[in-house]
This record gives structure tokens, C-alpha cells and sequence, in this order.
């Protein structure tokens, strides 16, 4: 069986299984989980920030940041597309007790000037606007690459009127891989950022929330709450440290396999437009006199996994287990497809 349904079904290597097996532990309650403390420190260091805080998920990194930045009553003004809004269980609601302004963007991205425009004046009837999150690269929006000129004009607006500015970067490296922009530039960019591991970089659990140090010290706070906490870890911490040495400049492999795969689908008679491929999702329409459950099913039944992507859509996603032959086999699947 193929799997395309997400980049979240890759299993570790050999070599990062190694790494893990081997792993020097402790209790990272406590803060003496040595690999722990190391990944903390390396993803700190890239980003150029001060802290970073090892969590099982990118949605607990998501919304320990939300929960830091706000207080109950407050706005968050993210895109209609964003992860946060739709598929993290109401947590902004559930965990922060803060509203949400939704902005009408192009695929998960907005500009500044919509920003501007959603930020509430002082009125005792409003919520204040209180933090501004962006996904990039945006999974809902297809994986499309935000500008780095806008994101940065958005964070100037954000400093100017007492906003913060959060990344949702769970496929951060999908896009820099492809702007060859720095990590630094990020950091620069944004005051609190969360990266996925457990995606295109193949770990088999965890991301980082990154940010100052007094934000991270509050954020570990949040996280115990959360029941975070993690005791011997260590093994899944070498794993990350082990992805984001060797398993970064790979991410531009899935990306060419995305673009073949999103090629056949738009020549498909079932199909009638792909989402512009920019990295490693792929979302296709189908025809409206397509049924989108029989379609899953044929592709099932010829070996290949996908997902249903909303009404009328299908979304491929790319990932270290894909292989050259893989890949292959699915374009001649999808061509004979009817």
C-alpha cells in the first residue's frame, strides 16, 4: 500500500533508530534529561531565540503559545485555513477562553493590511486584539509558501500595536527548503515560533515551541498543566536532533515527487483543478459529478492511500517513505483511473 494520507505516517530510519537507542536519559521534569536539554538548546540557537520547550505535539506547542500570549477575552487573528482554528478541538476557546477574527486570505496567507483592518479599537464592547498567527507552509491552503516580506511587514505591525506575532511553522522547513531563507530570519521575524518533527522530518513524535526566555519559562508551566510533561524522553528528543542534522535539505525531494504526482492529477478527466504544488501536498478537486468516497475507495483498492480534503477534494501528501518507485507506480494509477 502507498500511504499519501500525510506526511505524519513516516516511521524512523534505521540511523535515527540507532541514535535513539543510544540516547543518554533522564527525567525532564526535573530539566536533567541531557538529549532533551540538547534539542531544547540546538532549536533555540537556530531560531535565534533565548529557549525552546520539547512538547508530544504541534498542537500543544500551538496552544501553549496562544494560551501565554493571551488572557481570556482576548482576540486571536489568524486565517480562516489556519490549523489552529480547525483542527486543534476548539482549543483556542477550550484552553485560553479567548474569540477569534477570522481573516479571508489566499490559501492560509494575509497581509498586513488585513491585519490592520482586524485589529479592534478600544471599545469596551470589543475583545482585544491581543496576538496574530501564521502558518507556513499552510496545510489547509495546499502547502503554499508565505512571503517572507509580507510576514515581515505583519510583524512590524504587530510590534507597532502591542500584538504579538506566532508561527505555526509545522512545515516551516518544507518552505524554507525552497526560499533557501535562514532560520534566523525567522526568529527575526516572528516572537514565537512551534516546528513539527514528526512530518517531512520523519520523527516518529514531538515538536519545539521557541521563543524568549521568559516566554519559554511560562510555557513549561502551561505545558505541565497540559499534562506535557515528559519524563525519560530522551530517546524521542535524539530523534529530533538526529532529523534537523540530516533530514532537512531532504524535504526538496519530496517536493519534486509532489509536483509529478500533482502533474498527473491535473491531466486526470476526474479531476478539475490542482492547487499549485510548492511543496509536498497536493490538493485536487474533482468534477462536481465526481463522488469524492467512491474515488477514495478506488484509489484504496489499487493500493493507494489518500484522504478526503474537504468537499470535493483529495489531498496527496509526500514524505521520506515515498520512494522513486512509489511515486511511479501512483502516476500510473492515477492515469488509468476512471
Amino acid at each position: 500500500m502507498i500511504d499519501f494520507r500525510s506526511d505524519t505516517v513516516t516511521q524512523p530510519t534505521m540511523k535515527m533508530k540507532e541514535v535513539m537507542l543510544n540516547a543518554p536519559l533522564g527525567d525532564d521534569v526535573f530539566r536533567d534529561d541531557p538529549t532533551i536539554n540538547i534539542l531544547e538548546e540546538k532549536a533555540a540557537e537556530m531560531f535565534g531565540k533565548e529557549g525552546a520547550l520539547f512538547c508530544p505535539s504541534g498542537t500543544m506547542t500551538n496552544q501553549i503559545a496562544i494560551n501565554v500570549h493571551t488572557i481570556p477575552g482576548d482576540d486571536v487573528i489568524c486565517d480562516k485555513l489556519s490549523h489552529i482554528y480547525n483542527y486543534e478541538g476548539g482549543g483556542i476557546a477550550k484552553n485560553s477562553g479567548a474569540s477569534v477574527r477570522l481573516l479571508e486570505g489566499d490559501s492560509g496567507r494575509f497581509t498586513a493590511d488585513m491585519v490592520k483592518g482586524a485589529i479592534n479599537p478600544d471599545d469596551i464592547h470589543l475583545p482585544i486584539s491581543r496576538l496574530v498567527s501564521a502558518e507556513n507552509t499552510c496545510n489547509k491552503g495546499g502547502g503554499v509558501i508565505w512571503d517572507s516580506s509580507e510576514l515581515e511587514r505583519i510583524a512590524v505591525l504587530c510590534k507597532k500595536n502591542g500584538l504579538s506575532f506566532h508561527l505555526d511553522g509545522a512545515r516551516l522547513f518544507n518552505a524554507l527548503v525552497e526560499t533557501r531563507e535562514t532560520t534566523e530570519s525567522v526568529g527575526n521575524t516572528f516572537d514565537t515560533i512551534s516546528i513539527c518533527l514528526s512530518k517531512g522530518l520523519g520523527c516518529p513524535i514531538g515538536s519545539l515551541l521557541i521563543g524568549d526566555a521568559q516566554f519559554i519559562h511560562q510555557s513549561r508551566r502551561v505545558r505541565k498543566v497540559l499534562g506535557g510533561g515528559m519524563r525519560q524522553a530522551g530517546m524521542l528528543a535524539a530523534a529530533g536532533i538526529y532529523a534537523l542534522d540530516y533530514h532537512v535539505d531532504r524535504l526538496k525531494e519530496d517536493h519534486e515527487k509532489a509536483k509529478e504526482i500533482a502533474d498527473v492529477l491535473a491531466n486526470c478527466s476526474w479531476v478539475k483543478s490542482v492547487i499549485p504544488c510548492q511543496t509536498n501536498i497536493i490538493v485536487a478537486e474533482l468534477n462536481d459529478n465526481v463522488d469524492q468516497t467512491k474515488i477514495l475507495d478506488k484509489l484504496k483498492s489499487k493500493g493507494l492511500l489518500t484522504v478526503g480534503f474537504g468537499a470535493g477534494k483529495i489531498r496527496f501528501v509526500t514524505h521520506l517513505n515515498i520512494s522513486n518507485a512509489m511515486v511511479e507506480d501512483a502516476k500510473q494509477i492515477l492515469k488509468t483511473l476512471i
